[in-house]
C-alpha cells in the first residue's frame, strides 16, 4: 500500500516540492473513492477541499436554464480537481460529477489555508501552481468558445 505522502510527492501537480511542504499537505490529505455518475461537488457550494486525481474522469459543467448540463472540460488522472478552496468566498464555481469511477486523495481546503498562513513559503508554493493551473483552464475554456462562436460557421 502507498503511503499518502509518497502519492503527493510522486503527483504531477506536486512535482519539485520540497519534502518538508510534502508533510505539511499530508496532514490534510485523505484517500477518496467516487462512483461513476457521482457529483463530487455542486456550483454554490461551500469550497473547502481539492483533489489530486490518481484514476478517473471527473466532467466540470456549468447548468442554464432548460437546457442539459453544458459541460467545460473532463479532469483525469494526474490532474488536479477544484481551486475555490484557495481564494474568497470558497465556493464552487461549477459542477463537478465523476464521468467513470475516480480514486483521488482528497486535500482539506481550510487546513491547508491555516497551513498557508503559518507558512508563507508554502502558501506561495501553492499559489504560484494554482495559478498556473487556472491560467490553463483559462485558455482552454477560450479556445472552446472560439471554436463554439467562430465566424463563418
Amino acid at each position: 500500500m502507498e503511503s499518502l505522502e509518497r502519492v503527493i510527492a510522486e503527483h504531477p501537480f506536486f512535482a519539485g516540492l520540497e519534502p518538508y511542504y510534502t508533510d505539511l499537505l499530508t496532514g490534510c490529505a485523505s484517500n477518496v473513492r467516487f462512483d461513476a455518475g457521482t457529483y463530487i461537488f455542486k456550483e454554490g457550494e461551500e469550497a473547502n477541499e481539492f483533489y489530486l486525481i490518481r484514476a478517473g474522469k471527473v466532467a466540470l459543467e456549468i447548468f442554464a436554464p432548460q437546457r442539459k448540463p453544458i459541460m467545460l472540460a473532463t479532469v483525469g488522472e494526474g490532474e488536479i480537481l477544484g481551486w475555490s478552496w484557495l481564494l474568497p468566498p470558497y465556493q464552487r464555481r461549477f459542477h463537478g460529477h465523476a464521468v467513470v469511477p475516480v480514486r483521488a486523495i482528497a486535500l482539506d481546503g481550510k487546513c491547508l489555508r491555516t497551513k498557508c498562513e503559518q507558512n508563507h513559503d508554502l502558501g506561495y508554493e501553492m499559489l504560484k501552481r494554482f495559478a498556473g493551473i487556472m491560467e490553463q483552464r483559462l485558455e482552454a475554456t477560450l479556445f472552446q468558445l472560439l471554436d463554439v462562436y467562430a465566424v463563418g460557421r
